[in-house]
């Protein structure tokens, strides 16, 4: 089946976060949303009809993942990444976010510390501080328009910190983001091993957001952090959803894949208390997309592809004060405003008044951020050649 990527839908009045919010988020209504990781693309047909049966099925009571629900994750994992996984290993939840929560409490107590890579997707903080933690960041370097981890300085993080007297850490986790969100960096394996051999080393587990590890361009291939080694596999607490890959986000259904017993039973033991049941729907959605959506994310890809590239150029050629960091996985384009010379707010008031397109400040993803806003665009090309002309009208006023 062809699908058509360049149909602007009309989403406004369905209760949609990323377009009937705009005026209560942005303070005016004539404001294009390019923020939230949302795509402006109708799903899979084979999804579609997959929530529909289900619909028709006029029982909406309590629903547990059946096996053929946990054989898709099963099958994708290898289909995809050559990955072996035993059903026991994956645990099912109603997000990614919460359930890193839940793995942040499973792991720590109070007052123990888990490391971050600065700029990272926001939601990571109270992850961490709302379970009592504290935050370590291994800030991520720029290093001539591409990000690289600091491994050196993540090794210091481990150490005693010096004062009148030498204080343990007490790292017990690092969340690792691959693709990072929001720089975009696909960490390749080598990368991704000399980290984790420091974490591990360390005697820490590496919490593992892969949700974006299917949106890749071209030339880019994932490699799942459980499946480099036995000893990875072993401390790791894997988190992956289709829910960015196919734009099910509010459908609520995320796979978490948890090889070590102890470290699923602690999981599950924390999530009791913690989460509810997945949607009904998000498992449908779930097994249909894994089953039968690749067709439609073939073509996705290419289109995102599109669109990267239209953007790299327009900015290139049109806004040059303004550069886009190239990224490697994720629809989200990390833009450069350093150049504008405005600090956070001043940027913010730019985009949403000047420019009248929302984005995501960089300052809110922490240390680093300043200076830079994250932008969506996985929307039809005539949504990103409205908001780019106005983002060029309004740089040209300065």
């Amino acid at each position: 089946m062809k699908y058509d990527f360049d149909q602007v839908c009309d989403r406004k009045n369905t209760n949609c976060s990323k377009w009937d919010s705009v005026a209560a988020i942005f303070g005016r209504d004539d404001v294009i949303p390019m923020w939230v990781a949302d795509m402006d693309f109708p799903t899979a047909k084979p999804i579609v009809e997959a929530v529909r049966r289900r619909a028709e099925h006029e029982f909406y009571g309590y629903t547990d993942a059946g096996e053929t629900v946990i054989a898709s994750v099963v099958e994708r994992m290898k289909r995809k990444f050559n990955w072996d996984i035993d059903p026991e290993w994956v645990v099912f939840t109603p997000g990614v976010v919460p359930a890193i929560s839940c793995a942040v409490k499973s792991l720590t107590h109070p007052g123990d510390e888990v490391i971050l890579q600065q700029p990272v997707y926001y939601p990571f903080f109270p992850a961490v501080t709302l379970n009592g933690c504290h935050i370590v960041n291994n800030a991520l370097k720029l290093v001539n328009g591409r990000y690289e981890m600091d491994l050196g300085d993540l090794e210091r993080r481990f150490h005693p910190r010096v004062g009148m007297r030498a204080i343990p850490n007490r790292v017990k986790a690092m969340v690792l983001c691959n693709p990072h969100n929001p720089v975009g960096r696909l960490w390749n394996k080598e990368e991704v091993t000399q980290m984790g051999e420091v974490v591990l080393r360390h005697g820490a587990v590496v919490i593992s957001d892969e949700i974006h590890c299917e949106l890749l361009f071209k030339g880019y291939k994932h490699t799942p952090f459980a499946s480099i080694s036995e000893e990875f596999e072993q401390s790791c607490i894997l988190c992956m959803a289709p829910s960015k890959t196919f734009n099910l986000a509010g459908l609520s259904a995320s796979s978490i894949i948890i090889p070590n017993k102890a470290l699923r039973d602690g999981f599950e033991n924390a999530r009791a208390s913690m989460l509810p049941r997945p949607n009904l729907f998000g498992l449908t959605a779930l097994e249909a997309a894994y089953r039968e959506g690749d067709e439609w994310l073939e073509q996705l890809l290419g289109y995102l592809q599109g669109n990267l590239e239209y953007t790299i150029d327009y900015f290139e050629r049109r806004v040059p004060k303004i550069k886009v960091i190239r990224p490697e996985g994720t629809y989200l384009v990390w833009l450069d405003c350093r150049q504008l010379n405005m600090d956070g707010m001043t940027l913010r008031a730019f985009m949403r008044e000047k420019a009248r397109v929302g984005l995501d400040d960089g300052f809110i993803f922490g240390p680093g951020g300043e200076g830079f806003e994250r932008m969506n665009i996985a929307c039809p090309r005539a949504i990103l050649e409205e908001a780019f002309g106005r983002i060029e009208a309004a740089v040209n006023t300065l």
